[in-house]
């Protein structure tokens, strides 16, 4: 076996992972933290809200006494850029099986001032502590297999600019809906894909803040092109996932005004819905 393959066949652990390195956080004091935003985890100029929203997740995990999101929900001010930022927690509330808080990321202008880019309000708790009772209508999104799905490295950039974040990730998007890739989207609003990490790292409750926001945006099937920001993102962690890729599901039903809504799901191995989420986002008309 190659170097290349012997590389290739060791797949990283939690904790272990160039997510875990990038979601890392120096204390600095306490409730406040240190992060140099990796250029990794960029789309077009901008760092992805999902990898942010992880970032986000994993100081309140530290500031919190409970270590799983169950909701969070978080406000995109101004778009964040690779480079230094500073997180600030505050602990809202703690009781037995629930801990709030909330948390802002802050970067630094031209002029040396504080800019705070997101703003963030979130409830934690012991997700292994859950009773395993579930009773749902929900069914997992019906996908092709993977070798029978395609990724962005099987066809164009869908948007010019950086597109470092598709290294990082495994993304397998059902064929259904990638009529926009090949210029004839189809106007349901619909996405789908396996998805994971590019290094193998299985989910957990921090990477699932990042698989909501991860697939193409469903303007583009919509038949709309260019840059889809988050205005706010609100994400539900509902299980701590199987080991094994994820499948996740998409929808738009309205867009107005300008504004879309995308509410996803996120199914894991054992076919249980681990995640959803809703985030209104600003689309550019004409």
């Amino acid at each position: 076996m190659s170097e290349a393959a012997s590389v290739q066949a060791v797949r990283a652990t939690i904790g272990d992972s160039e997510f875990d390195r990038d979601t890392a956080l120096v204390p600095r004091a306490p409730g406040v933290y240190d992060i140099d935003l990796s250029a990794g985890w960029t789309i077009i100029n901008a760092v992805n809200g999902g990898y942010l929203l992880a970032v986000l997740g994993r100081a309140l995990a530290d500031a919190l006494p409970h270590a799983d999101p169950f909701t969070i929900s978080a406000h995109y001010l101004t778009a964040s850029q690779p480079g230094p930022a500073v997180v600030r927690t505050d602990v809202v509330r703690t009781g037995r099986t629930l801990s709030t808080g909330q948390a802002s990321l802050f970067q630094y202008d031209e002029q040396g001032r504080e800019v705070e880019r997101i703003r963030v309000l979130a409830s934690y708790g012991d997700l292994d502590a859950l009773p395993d009772d579930v009773r749902t209508t929900a069914v997992p999104p019906a996908l092709p297999p993977m070798d029978q799905c395609f990724g962005p490295q099987d066809g164009p950039a869908p948007v010019s600019g950086s597109s470092a974040i598709t290294d990082r990730l495994m993304i397998k998007i059902d064929p259904a809906t990638l009529g926009w890739a090949l210029g004839a989207p189809s106007g349901k609003g619909e996405m789908r894909a396996w998805f994971g990490l590019a290094d193998g790292r299985d989910a957990d409750p921090l990477s699932l803040l990042l698989a909501v926001d991860a697939l193409p945006p469903t303007a583009f099937e919509l038949g709309l092109k260019g840059w889809v920001p988050t205005v706010e993102l609100t994400v539900h962690v509902r299980s701590r996932p199987a080991p094994g890729p994820l499948r996740v599901s998409i929808t738009t039903r309205n867009l107005a005004g300008g504004f879309l809504e995308e509410d996803a799901e996120v199914w894991d191995s054992s076919d249980r819905l681990v995640a959803q989420s809703r985030q209104l986002a600003r689309v550019r008309l004409g």
